[in-house]
């Protein structure tokens, strides 16, 4: 069925894609470029103004990343439409655009067989999301995927080792003893705040009262990182209670917990917009409730998080909890989610 004159923002901070798109809408009358934008901020500013029936939109923004972008699109322009188009291809990324409000996901590479057979799927009202998705369950009704399908199967890592490919920071130590682990975490957090990072620590009650004379002892000057807002400290089962459903995390309730904190932790740093690192025992807490699979699905919606607001994590888990040992299924399947793997 054909589309009627459909008014299209542009958003990509790299020139020479928005010219492609150009190129191939001109092919397609009904397809009007009405603006373009090279950073997140840009893009809401014009989307406010011009309205758009459709917004292609990439997630690795400047200024504002795409799914930053898109919340704040639907509420200066709850009409449009929003594509992603991006390099990224982590399903968890796809989830997360999906979650943010997007009705469809493209990856760049398979842009010229798919885009526009995705524009037209969206503008109709459908959900779109490409081909090597297709074996994906996006718990999406009217998802239409595109055809064929692709596997992402997880590299398992060894202890003490970072993974190549990973250009983001998500790691897990796996420790012996709870001081072992007490002081990475204070390496960690005295770290980001000494490079004027702002922190968010989600922990135990008792992980967290032991952090504070540790980080005192450590140089860390607390209580003005307390007073500053740029230390954030938050009680790991109570964090958890804002996102489960059913013994497992949702994803929209998680990435919009995640995300309002991170912008909140940014905001108070030393400097406007300041890098923010996050540690602490969500999933961990999990695992010790024996739950398995709500924490690995955790650990998943962390990376994503890690990938999509350019943020540090790091997490622990004991390693007298693996009863299966280093070797076990589920210890691959952890490591492999990390882009750094080391024991204490």
């Amino acid at each position: 069925m054909a589309i009627l004159s459909v008014r299209v923002l542009v958003v990509d901070d790299f020139e020479p894609f928005r010219r492609s798109v150009a190129s191939l809408f001109q092919r397609q009358p009904e397809l009007e470029i009405i603006g373009e934008a090279a950073d997140g901020l840009e893009a809401v500013q014009k989307a406010a103004t011009l309205q758009p029936d459709l917004v292609l939109l990439d997630i690795g923004l400047p200024k504002l990343n795409g799914i930053q972008a898109a919340g704040r699109i639907h509420e200066l322009s709850p009409k449009s439409k929003i594509l992603f188009v991006s390099q990224e291809s982590s399903p968890e990324l796809v989830k997360a655009a999906l979650a943010a409000g997007a009705s469809g996901y493209v990856v760049k590479t398979d842009a010229g067989s798919e885009l526009l057979s995705a524009v037209n799927a969206v503008v109709r009202g459908e959900v779109f999301v490409g081909h090597r998705f297709a074996s994906l369950d996006f718990d999406g009704p009217a998802t239409r995927k595109g055809s064929g399908s692709k596997g992402d199967p997880e590299a398992p890592s060894s202890l003490s080792q970072e993974k190549a490919g990973f250009p983001h920071r998500h790691e897990v130590c796996f420790y012996s003893d709870e001081q072992r682990f007490l002081d990475e975490l204070t390496r960690f957090i005295g770290a980001a705040l000494k490079a004027d990072s702002a922190i968010i620590v989600v922990a135990t009650e008792s992980h967290r009262e032991a952090l504070l004379p540790r980080l005192q002892a450590h140089g860390v000057d607390i209580a003005a990182a307390i007073e500053h807002g740029s230390y954030i400290s938050l009680d790991a089962a109570e964090t958890l209670s804002t996102f489960m459903v059913n013994g497992l995390p949702d994803p929209a309730r998680f990435f919009k917990v995640t995300g309002d904190l991170i912008l909140e932790a940014s905001k108070a740093g030393p400097g406007r917009n300041a890098r923010v690192a996050a540690c602490g025992a969500c999933a961990p807490v999990l695992w010790a409730q024996g739950n398995a699979d709500g924490a690995l699905r955790l650990e998943h919606l962390w990376d994503a998080v890690a990938k999509i607001y350019d943020v540090d994590v790091l997490c622990g888990y004991a390693l007298g909890s693996f009863q299966g040992g280093v070797g076990s299924y589920i210890f691959e399947k952890l490591c492999a989610v990390h882009s750094a793997v080391y024991s204490r």
